[in-house]
């Protein structure tokens, strides 16, 4: 798992590179695909449940699932979401990250700070003996505190040989509750949060979910595994 991570963290840290005003985001998609098969992982997301492609592109009101489209255009000003994972040797990686394309707006700079570091909350109250209402709600605290919305429709979850396990792990909810954290468990952490309301819709193309108002989002991720003293983040490139 950490290599299928790795992988994951190596191919977004040189996509976020590539995430510029008059890139599309199909280009970002062959990118990461070509990338994953190099590193001798496979994509995770192709074809699963259906999915055409190795990667999520989201831009500015995509919450999470935008599909990659040579027709889809990064312009200036535009945040974007990318959310990718990996298989090595029957096992999964999961992360993503929200990216500036030039210069962006005050409050979307602000909105993209809250989530990362909303992000950080909740992987500081994994440890084993915690219980995963404590992850939740840090997430829910922080955003509310800095007056975004969290997405509900949305959870992290667990990953291990599987892309999606139990347990599922919202982003909402009461200190204390919920199932206690174990050593050795496996987790994929997604605070998804809104400048405005929390609604989703999703578009016609049955992947890509939006704010129903049209309000900015933005999408952080890593998978970690639970330690007696906290977690260990798997999805960060090695020896960095």
């Amino acid at each position: 798992m950490r290599k299928a991570s790795r992988v994951v963290a190596a191919v977004l840290l040189q996509l976020k590179s590539r995430v510029k005003p008059g890139v599309s985001t199909a280009e970002l998609d062959s990118f990461a695909e070509k990338s994953v098969r190099e590193m001798g992982a496979v994509p995770a997301f192709l074809g699963y449940r259906g999915y055409p492609a190795t990667l999520c592109v989201s831009l500015n009101e995509e919450i999470v699932h935008g599909i990659p489209s040579p027709k889809r255009i990064i312009r200036e000003g535009d945040i974007v979401s990318l959310d990718m994972g990996a298989v090595y040797e029957g096992f999964y990686g999961d992360a993503a990250v929200t990216v500036a394309a030039g210069g962006i707006s005050g409050a979307a700079r602000r909105l993209m700070d809250v989530t990362a570091r909303s992000l950080e909350l909740a992987l500081g109250a994994v440890k084993a003996g915690a219980r995963l209402g404590d992850v939740s709600h840090a997430v829910e605290k922080y955003a509310l505190e800095n007056g975004m919305s969290v997405v509900r429709e949305f959870t992290g979850h667990g990953i291990g040989r599987h892309l999606h396990e139990e347990p599922s792990i919202p982003n909402f909810g009461k200190p204390g509750t919920g199932p206690v954290l174990k050593a050795g468990m496996t987790l994929a952490i997604e605070p998804m949060l809104c400048l405005g309301r929390a609604e989703v819709v999703v578009k016609n193309d049955g992947w890509t979910a939006v704010s129903a108002d049209g309000s900015l989002a933005a999408h952080y991720e890593h998978t970690v595994a639970v330690t007696e003293e906290g977690c260990e983040i798997l999805s960060v490139v090695a020896n960095g």
